[in-house]
């Protein structure tokens, strides 16, 4: 009898041993203040008493009965996490960063909402954040309030939150027909995902804290708050919400539950953060060679190809493959099963240098390939420092400004944060004063301005003369309301924007302009941004996909050898 043919493709299963099989599958925590809006149904309200903090729950039990135990929690990486697919070592596909966050903070419980108690810091960060806790419920303390109004005065960035914070609550109490006592609902703006309720302190904490913790500094008052509510109400969970690590620190030492505000981070492990660039496997052409169509328009080779590694790819993703053919592309086109795949301009080559300057590796070749492509409306590169980011972008700009005319001047800004201590006001007019934090436009242009040395010394000082009349540096605080036309937006030092900075200096894009953020998440110096909720993090992941826009992660750094040797062990 012949033996059946074997399968095309090996499998992947995943065997459960009988004792596994039987084993049931405990739930996990509750959601943390990190639950999204669609994380799952909304639960229908129940009947509220009419107290000052009124517990809401999904079912009460019936007099008599003991009150529902709090389900087991499977711990990272038990037996019960890998059947659920939590490692990533057996999941069938690779989730996006975003989705992979989704799924772990889905609320999956059916116990009492929880009620979350903001700081002032997580309100003034993110003006939003009474309306992204989903189904759950927010209490705000009354020394919050006071913190709020402290710090409303002002053109900050700060302020300006603060101020919204204000007026979103005063048309939460307008909006709300019910007592303030039983708690405003949050759907009332037309926030339909929030379908919790806002809660006011309106009676003073008896809690008591230990005598270290004087109760005359608002962080202690908020602390005795939280504990007020955990006495109260100790079938709910009450959980701190702050950005302040030592508030934080100080909850978990009370016993008290405090979390940090996730709902604006777009990823939750940097090493999940989107490259731009992917290595093709050693199989690639047996495995989608079969079938492919190949054909030349404008210079470029063109390939469609149809097989399984199609749907991890991401539209103007960079792919390159280093074996017996060898290959350096970008993906065009995405249709299901099937992608079009371009062939690069090769920029490490003399012939195709831009303003004297050449590509010293493959990605600085695929970062010149989207500064030149003018179909590409939106760059961002990031990097560790002497990667190049700003050069490259400096280059591609003068090129296409003073040989090509497609964009009329180059405008750079950049956040005005310190490394160390302020140094104070800068006298001058907005460039003058924007000068001191322009030294790397400083000195790339003085690298870019030595490329040719047949032009001597006169020739260098009118080309010097020409590119700073074509560069003009301004600051992010007069941005609101402008709008640009066919220019050269650079973003240097972008990873210190929150989210609604890079999205208002992005908005100021007019027809036929061109917008780049450079940065280097790494050195992030704004207090409360981290690497998942920076503003450059925040549009790599937001664009990523987007016909019009690329993204390239730089990882060779090409200073000196000695600043890459201090980059690796210092």
């Amino acid at each position: 009898m012949p033996l059946p043919k074997a399968p095309a493709k090996p499998a992947t299963l995943v065997t459960l041993t009988p004792e596994l099989e039987a084993r049931p599958t405990p739930p996990v925590r509750p959601a943390k203040a990190t639950v999204r809006p669609d994380a799952g149904a909304p639960r229908a309200p129940s009947a509220r008493p009419a107290l000052l903090m009124a517990p809401r729950t999904a079912s009460a039990a019936p007099v008599g009965e003991p009150a529902r135990a709090r389900p087991p929690v499977a711990e990272k990486g038990s037996i019960a996490s890998v059947v659920r697919g939590e490692t990533a070592a057996v999941l069938p596909r690779k989730r996006s960063s975003a989705e992979t966050t989704r799924k772990a903070r889905s609320r999956r419980n059916e116990g009492p909402a929880t009620l979350f108690v903001l700081d002032t810091n997580v309100l003034m960060h993110d003006p939003s954040s009474l309306f992204r806790f989903a189904e759950h419920d927010i209490h705000l303390p009354m020394i919050t309030l006071e913190e709020l109004d402290g710090h409303k005065r002002g053109m900050s960035e700060v302020s300006r939150n603060a101020r919204q914070v204000s007026r979103s609550l005063d048309a939460l109490i307008a909006a709300a027909p019910d007592r303030l006592e039983d708690g405003l609902a949050l759907s009332a703006l037309g926030n339909r995902d929030a379908s919790g309720r806002l809660f006011f302190q309106t009676q003073a904490s008896a809690a008591m804290l230990p005598a270290s913790l004087p109760m005359g500094k608002a962080d202690n008052q908020i602390l005795g708050v939280v504990r007020a509510l955990s006495d109260q109400h100790p079938e709910r969970d009450v959980v701190l919400v702050s950005k302040d690590i030592n508030m934080r620190i100080k909850a978990r030492a009370l016993g008290l539950r405090a979390e940090d505000y996730f709902n604006d981070q777009v990823l939750s492990d940097s090493d999940l953060f989107y490259t731009g660039v992917l290595e093709l496997p050693a199989d690639f052409w047996d495995r989608h060679a079969k079938g492919m169509e190949s054909w030349q328009q404008g210079g470029y080779t063109f390939y469609r190809i149809t097989g399984p590694l199609i749907t991890s790819l991401v539209l103007n993703q960079f792919v390159y493959f280093d074996g017996e053919l060898p290959l350096s592309g970008v993906v065009r086109e995405i249709n299901g099963r099937t992608a079009v795949l371009q062939t690069v301009r090769d920029y490490a080559h003399v012939k195709n240098a831009v303003w004297g300057i050449t590509a010293r590796n493959r990605e600085q070749n695929f970062a010149l390939n989207l500064l030149m492509n003018p179909e590409i409306d939106f760059v961002t590169l990031l990097g560790q420092a002497g990667t190049g980011k700003t050069l490259l972008a400096l280059a591609a700009g003068l090129v296409q400004i003073l040989e090509t005319k497609r964009y009329s001047e180059i405008i750079m800004t950049r956040a005005t944060v310190p490394v160390g201590d302020d140094i104070g006001y800068l006298p001058g007019t907005e460039e003058e004063k924007m000068q001191p934090w322009m030294g790397a436009l400083e000195d790339n242009l003085e690298v870019l301005n030595k490329t040719d040395p047949s032009s001597g010394e006169w020739g260098r000082a009118a080309t010097n003369d020409l590119i700073r009349n074509r560069v003009k540096v301004k600051a992010l605080s007069f941005m609101r309301g402008r709008t640009f036309i066919n220019k050269f937006l650079i973003i240097d030092e972008a990873q210190n924007l929150t989210p609604k900075q890079m999205k208002t200096l992005i908005t100021r894009a007019g027809p036929g302009t061109k917008v780049l953020c450079l940065g280097n998440i790494a050195q992030i110096d704004t207090p409360y941004l981290t690497e998942g909720s920076s503003g450059l993090s925040y549009v790599v992941e937001r664009f990523k996909g987007w016909a019009h826009a690329g993204h390239v992660t730089l990882q060779r750094g090409e200073r000196s050898r000695l600043a890459d040797f201090a980059g690796d062990v210092l």
